[in-house]
This record gives C-alpha cells, structure tokens and sequence, in this order.
C-alpha cells in the first residue's frame, strides 16, 4: 500500500512539473489580455500633417509633434549649431505635386526629408533628399540644399510643435514651424 501511495505522488508531482510550463503560459495570456484591455496612453510626439493646395498642387508635410513638457526647448533639448530632425521620431517628410521654390531653393516635384540647423539668432531648412529614414539618421551628402528661416517671436508659448501653411495665395504660401517661442517660416512658391 505504502508503494501505491508513493507511486502516486511522484506521479502527481510529475504531471504538475509537465503542466507548470502551460499554466504559466496560461496566465501569461491572461494577463496580456487584461493588459490590451487597458486604456493605451496617446503617444508623446504624436502624428501630424500639414497639408496646402496652391495653384492646384497638393504640399503635404508629415512629422511628428513633440511638446515642451516644461523644458527648455531651443538651446536646450534643440541644441544650437547641431542638425535637428525638425520634430520627433521618424523623418520630417515634405511631399509635393509640383516644383517649388521654398525662400530661395529650387525643389523639383517628388518626396523629401526636412531637417533645420537651429542657431541662436539664425536658423536654416534643410531639403535632404533621403527619404524613409529615422528622424536622427542625417547624411549630409544628400542635401539638395539649405535654406534661411525668418525668426519670429509666438504671441504666446507654443506647447505643441506645429508645421503649418498659411498666408496662401496664388502661386504662394508661407511654410510655419511653430514651437515654444519661436515662429520659423520661409515662403513657398509653386513654379510653373
């Protein structure tokens, strides 16, 4: 009798060692259920687009925007002097129909990659022609050119980066980058 009780437990003992691997895979499941359950945090930077219709061609600027969360943002978390993704995470993309001629750069039709060189009292835009990249990824040899941005004071503080058109009209709009306190912009031509 004792050898049947003891045949038993180290049978017992040997199917719960067997089954421990699939009940911890069993509540691994379950928890990960109630984890999608919960409510997902919106990201940080999340996305965002800035589109404009000028004489009949489609700009579309995609980016991600970042917030200040009360940092210090322009030679601060934006260094001066080094390349800055003009945003978050992945590329800046700039997309158009047609040719444009962005302040005084002539950028023909097609997809592109926008960067910034932020300075203290000057900043440039920078049309890369790599495209699909992580936003920190910047080859320079790619550049298809660098461009002045005016720089211009935000009436109030920006908390949310902001690309935008405005001012459009005819063959012209104005590019914005608007962020903390400052309003970066250049002009916008679509050539014919």
């Amino acid at each position: 009798m004792r050898k049947l009780a003891k045949m038993l437990a180290v049978a017992a003992v040997g199917a719960a060692m067997t089954m421990a691997p699939a009940v911890a895979q069993m509540g691994s499941e379950m928890g990960g259920m109630q984890a999608h359950t919960k409510t997902k945090q919106p990201p940080l930077s999340p996305p965002a687009k800035a589109v404009a219709m000028v004489a009949g061609a489609s700009i579309t600027i995609d980016y991600s925007a970042p917030s200040m969360r009360g940092r210090k943002i322009f030679g601060g978390l934006v260094p001066y002097g080094v390349v800055w993704r003009t945003g978050a995470n992945a590329a800046t993309t700039l997309k158009t129909s047609a040719n444009l001629k962005i302040g005084t750069l002539s950028v023909p039709a097609g997809t592109y990659t926008l960067y910034s060189m932020p300075g203290a009292d000057a900043w440039k835009l920078i049309v890369n022609k790599q495209t699909g990249q992580w936003g920190t990824v910047y080859n320079a040899n790619q550049d298809l050119g660098r461009v002045d941005l005016k720089v211009g004071k935000n009436a109030k503080s920006v908390e949310k980066m902001v690309i935008d058109f405005d001012h459009t009209k005819g063959s012209m709009t104005m590019l914005h980058i608007r962020w903390a306190d400052l309003d970066l912009s250049v002009p916008v031509t679509v050539e014919k």
